[in-house]
């Protein structure tokens, strides 16, 4: 407990210091002109500032480009007519919405993830419907924020995150990935039997928060990020150790638990598991457990991810992944705070290496990834809910 104390006096130093509230990181100002560091033959620009946080994207049929806004309860549409690739002035989809994150399009019909259910909207002569509802009485609190995604079974999925730092959920949805039918009916991995038989949403569980996933293009088998735990130690009633747990891309298989919340992938061993000394299960609990399919520096928040195989980057990325690192918000050394690329071989994540730095530079920060995505131009769209841009990455042939 003392050492907690400790922990965080230290971190509310740093926030007095630094003049901000968390995450406990100085800000600085965004650059009006970006200077993203890029492997060769990339370029950034920024393709949209707004002032609404912009947090998941999403493109609609049309090419369009919408973008959710958990702060103000928005759902914003992004165009570039003229190809430039700067888009117009935002338009608006609506408003009133209840933390609203991921969004997915079914056709013409959009779907958003608010914190305790889905609604839908639909489209007719280029005008947006009253959100109605779709999926209802999701949990909220804690980690309430939703993404939504189409998988290749034309399912919708959808997560659900911990309410809580460590501790064992009374809600067995919480800290899950779901999964319904493309018209809303729960469709998850076990069947309950009793007098009916039904089936209930959970897909995958053991997960605190694993807000970005996508399928890979070739193998279709389904990736997430998930964010591991905060202020834990190696040892019983041990200090805090920054470097656990390592993030987690975990592969999600129906019906598997990824070890949360009693265990962490081990640094020595990537595909197993190691117990939390501090809150252990019970006997055999991480032995059984599914091992992460590649792990990420610790507390440096993977939250969007997206494959590249529809971009009009070079072959060599084409079967590879990119993962926003949102950034660390009580790590001594920070962590995060860029797009990292992970290398895939025989449908396998090897290895994770930087793809776009510089929103952090010497414990300043003046941006934060969120969500990444391919656009129908092949391009990179980046998110990042502290400067407020949408970043467009693009490879020069030239």
């Amino acid at each position: 407990m003392l050492e907690l104390l400790t922990y965080k006096l230290k971190s509310y130093f740093t926030l007095a210091m630094c003049g901000i509230m968390p995450p406990l990181v100085c800000a600085t100002e965004p650059p009006a002109k970006l200077n993203l560091n890029l492997p060769s033959g990339f370029e950034a620009n920024i393709y949209a500032k707004l002032d609404s946080m912009p947090r998941m994207m999403a493109f609609d049929p049309e090419g369009n480009l919408f973008v959710t806004s958990a702060k103000s309860n928005r759902v914003i549409m992004l165009s570039d007519k003229n190809h430039d690739g700067i888009a117009e002035a935002p338009a608006l989809i609506t408003e009133d919405l209840n933390a609203p994150h991921g969004l997915a399009f079914i056709g013409n019909t959009l779907l958003v993830a608010n914190q305790n259910g889905v609604v839908k909207l639909s489209k007719k002569d280029d005008a947006w419907s009253t959100p109605e509802p779709f999926i209802s009485n999701l949990a909220t609190g804690g980690h309430t924020l939703k993404t939504i995604k189409i998988g290749p079974d034309n399912h919708i999925y959808l997560n659900v995150g911990s309410s809580c730092n460590v501790c064992n959920e009374s809600n067995p949805a919480r800290a899950t990935i779901l999964r319904y039918t493309a018209e809303g009916k729960p469709a998850g991995a076990l069947a309950v039997v009793g007098r009916h038989t039904s089936l209930p949403p959970i897909w995958a569980k053991g997960l605190r928060n694993s807000q970005g996933f996508a399928w890979h293009p070739t193998t279709k088998e389904m990736f997430a990020t998930n964010n591991g735990a905060d202020m834990r130690s190696d040892r019983k009633n041990g200090p805090v150790n920054d470097t656990l747990p390592p993030e987690h891309i975990n592969k999600i298989m129906p019906g598997a638990h990824y070890g949360w919340p009693h265990c962490w992938g081990n640094l020595n061993n990537a595909h197993s598991m190691m117990a939390d000394p501090n809150f252990l299960g019970a006997k055999g609990f991480c032995e059984e457990a599914t091992g992460p399919a590649i792990t990420l520096t610790s507390h440096s928040t993977p939250i969007g991810m997206t494959f590249l195989a529809k971009s009009q980057f070079p072959t060599e990325f084409k079967t590879d992944a990119i993962v926003a690192l949102h950034g660390s918000w009580n790590r001594e050394q920070l962590s995060g705070y860029k797009l990292v690329r992970i290398q895939f071989k025989h449908g396998k994540p090897t290895r994770a290496a930087d793809f776009a730095t510089g929103w952090l530079k010497n414990n300043n920060a003046w941006g934060r990834p969120v969500d990444v995505a391919v656009g129908p131009d092949g391009a990179l769209y980046v998110s990042d809910d502290r400067a407020g841009y949408i970043v467009r990455i693009v490879y020069n042939n030239n």
